[in-house]
């Protein structure tokens, strides 16, 4: 049976403009150097006004630790932060994962994949705090939160995604960036992530930024593992793709990357995307029904799995749920002590005869 009729990448542009080297995309790219310019002088006052204290910063009601990037998307935050989460679950800490709110997707993620986890989405991260902390939070991971610096933390953990080193290096909108190097000064540690890149670029990536950096700098790799049926939620091996025809749908900043670790497990793929946080209308789950029908498995993401799971029809095939590990494969000590001791308790000091 024949596959379903191709999408149009909602992402080439943004690809094309951030990432060629053509002629064309260096003269789009020309045009926004100014806007572009215009952005990274607002963030530099800005960072700068904190740091002095002419803008306020607040301070949170409990140890936290904030997870976020210098670039659009993409990098890995939210696995990384719920790792972050369950490390603390696991040794007896009571996490409070705070999001900014924007759509429900990712704050589902986080209630299905850690479930002891206390998961508060609130623009006003002070506000979420202290709902967290209402509810029993004991430590709160703050997820894409770097350039959140109106509340003070803990711990600062900047993701660098090893994929993001073919970008141009323009702030946006003439390239992804939200920050330049020089925020890395406002890190506590910093993790190179990779999903489609080799081993080499990223330990390449972090050896140069161990030279500029003198915190803890950890490597980890972000790949899926298994596979878990939307409805069922029975789970199957990556490994069933190999040599299967199937059909990658995602809703996500990075799909280059999602597609990439689909392809690794020999299956034939045929790709169809929608933009970052996208809320699937009744025409796209009708898409999506007929991809599932067409070809032998359908393949979504986690983020995309919790719009989808209540709305999915009875009579189709159900998609796999591709499951994310985050795996350290340098630097993983080094992280954890520094987290340990964020919730490590506290001796008070001796006072003098």
């Amino acid at each position: 049976m024949s596959a379903p009729r191709r999408r149009p990448d909602g992402h080439r542009l943004v690809r094309w403009l951030w990432t060629s080297r053509r002629p064309d995309a260096r003269v789009a790219r020309a045009f926004l150097v100014p806007a572009a310019l215009l952005h990274d002088l607002v963030m530099r006052v800005r960072a700068r006004g904190y740091a002095q204290g002419w803008l306020a910063s607040r301070d949170l009601p409990l140890p936290s630790v904030a997870i976020g990037n210098l670039s659009v998307g993409g990098s890995g935050k939210t696995p990384l932060a719920g790792w972050v989460a369950q490390r603390f679950l696991d040794a007896g800490h009571q996490p409070g994962i705070l999001l900014r709110g924007v759509g429900r997707d990712e704050a589902l993620v986080h209630e299905e994949s850690i479930p002891g986890a206390i998961v508060v989405p609130n623009p006003d991260r002070l506000a979420g705090a202290e709902e967290a902390q209402s509810l029993g939070a004991e430590v709160l991971v703050l997820d894409d939160a770097y350039q959140r610096l109106d509340v003070r933390r803990d711990v600062n953990i900047c993701v660098v995604s090893a994929e993001s080193v073919g970008a141009v290096r323009w702030s946006l909108p003439a390239g992804p960036w939200r920050e330049g190097w020089r925020a890395l000064d406002r890190a506590d540690a910093v993790v190179i992530t990779r999903k489609r890149a080799d081993a080499a670029t990223a330990h390449g990536v972090a050896t140069r930024m161990a030279e500029r950096f003198h915190g803890p700098v950890a490597v980890a790799r972000l790949d899926f593992v298994a596979l878990r049926g939307l409805v069922s939620g029975r789970q199957h091996p990556a490994t069933m793709l190999e040599g299967r025809r199937v059909v990658t749908a995602c809703a996500i900043a990075d799909p280059a990357s999602f597609v990439a670790q689909v392809k690794r497990t020999g299956a034939q793929v045929q790709v169809a995307t929608w933009k970052d946080h996208h809320a699937f209308r009744d025409e796209d789950l009708a898409w999506l029904a007929h991809a599932a029908r067409r070809a032998d498995h359908l393949i979504i993401t986690a983020k995309d799995a919790v719009k989808l799971r209540d709305r999915w029809p009875s009579s189709v095939p159900e998609p796999l749920v591709a499951e994310l590990a985050v795996t350290f494969e340098h630097g993983a000590d080094a992280l954890g002590e520094l987290l340990d001791a964020l919730v490590a308790p506290r001796i008070p000091t001796a006072s003098l005869p």
